[in-house]
């Protein structure tokens, strides 16, 4: 068996086809890292084609149950198994694996949470629909840095660390059943920042695959209402 790293890196994943194997081709610095993948009901067949060794887990959900669902698991999964940090990493091939060791130097340094930022000097995008650059550049990190009273450059972006012991505060709610689609990330970003944790924004890049490939699951109205909603429930205080 080989020994534990003290960082995790997980993908959530539902039907990425060849995109997923590029993903676990690609990342596969095993002396920093071991990789979780967490199955969120996949029925293409691709992840029986992934080569499992003593550093790559695959925990399968039963049914697709949405991605904040999923990363739930992820976080949970890597602290009950002692883990310090999970990176998380999209399943559809966007992020690059070079970026990973500024997410690992930002958790080596102490923050709690190291958010990755296309639009931070030295990051990048490439081959984003129109729609997609003007919600991810302005609106949502607009209203995001609005709502926390901090500036924020790349609020939806999934690419990301958290240190697993803020998992321990219990004025963080991850059970809440409206956090089960794209809710609980900017849920949990938010109250981050909110409850005073250590947060940092580093430049990553994020390029779009073609579009005959398949660049998103989420659609135009109600995934963005998703990724919305913590903004105006929080703001609002509706919801805790």
């Amino acid at each position: 068996m080989a020994k534990q790293n003290k960082y995790i890196l997980g993908i959530s994943v539902f039907n990425e086809g060849e995109k997923i194997l590029k993903v676990i081709e690609r990342f596969r610095d095993y002396a920093v890292y071991d990789l979780l993948i967490m199955d969120d009901g996949t029925t293409d067949g691709s992840l029986e084609r992934i080569p499992v060794n003593e550093h790559i887990f695959i925990v399968k959900n039963p049914q697709n149950r949405g991605a904040g669902h999923s990363v739930r698991n992820c976080l949970r999964w890597a602290k009950e198994r002692g883990y310090t940090a999970l990176f998380l990493v999209a399943g559809n091939d966007k992020d690059r694996p070079e970026d990973v060791v500024k997410l690992e130097k930002g958790m080596d340094d102490g923050f709690d949470l190291v958010q990755g930022s296309r639009y931070l000097p030295g990051g990048g995008f490439g081959n984003m629909p129109f729609y997609r650059t003007v919600a991810t550049r302005l609106v949502h990190p607009l209203l995001f840095s609005l709502i926390t009273g901090r500036r924020i450059t790349d609020s939806t972006n999934g690419f990301r660390a958290v240190r697993l012991s803020i998992l321990d505060d219990k004025r963080i709610d991850l059970d809440q059943e409206w956090l089960d689609r794209y809710e609980l990330e900017p849920y949990l970003f938010y109250k981050v920042i909110k409850l005073g944790y250590k947060v940092k924004e580093v430049p990553v890049t994020k390029i779009y695959p073609a579009h005959a490939m398949g660049y998103t699951k989420m659609k135009p109205i109600t995934g963005w209402w998703s990724i919305l909603r913590p903004l105006v429930y929080l703001g609002l205080g509706i919801k805790k």
